[in-house]
């Protein structure tokens, strides 16, 4: 059995910046699906829920780059989806959406646990990668 982790952490405030300020940017990170999402929740938490997918995404890539590497595989933001499971108290999970990353998963059996955390200032995410 192998681990692998990554974890990541952004001020909330540059991704509202991007967001707000750069053209293309919601679009080129996050899928319509995740967009969907953050945006139909009422809050004044949605930048931090932003942050929070991004850094989702960068310890993802984090925890897998030696796999990515070894196989030759460019992984960019919208090859991930993250969502909440409302069954789970809206645990987040991966969605993986890049076909040549799949082969790679279901062939080594991985499996990806991720975390998610913010306060107003900042988000945090830690990716943990097992494979059997």
């Amino acid at each position: 059995m192998q681990f692998f982790c990554g974890t990541d952490i952004i001020e909330v405030d540059r991704i509202e910046d991007a967001i707000e300020n750069t053209k293309g940017f919601k679009e080129n990170v996050y899928t319509e699906n995740e967009i969907k999402d953050i945006d139909s929740i009422k809050c004044k938490m949605k930048y931090q829920r932003y942050a929070g997918r991004f850094a989702a995404k960068e310890a993802i890539y984090k925890a897998m780059s030696k796999i990515l590497i070894e196989n030759n595989i460019n992984m960019g933001f919208l090859d991930l989806e993250i969502e909440n499971i409302e069954d789970l108290n809206r645990r987040p999970r991966v969605n993986i959406l890049n076909k040549e990353i799949i082969k790679v998963v279901e062939k080594l059996n991985m499996n990806i646990d991720l975390s998610i955390s913010h306060i107003k200032e900042t988000a945090v995410a830690m990716a943990v990668i097992n494979i059997n």
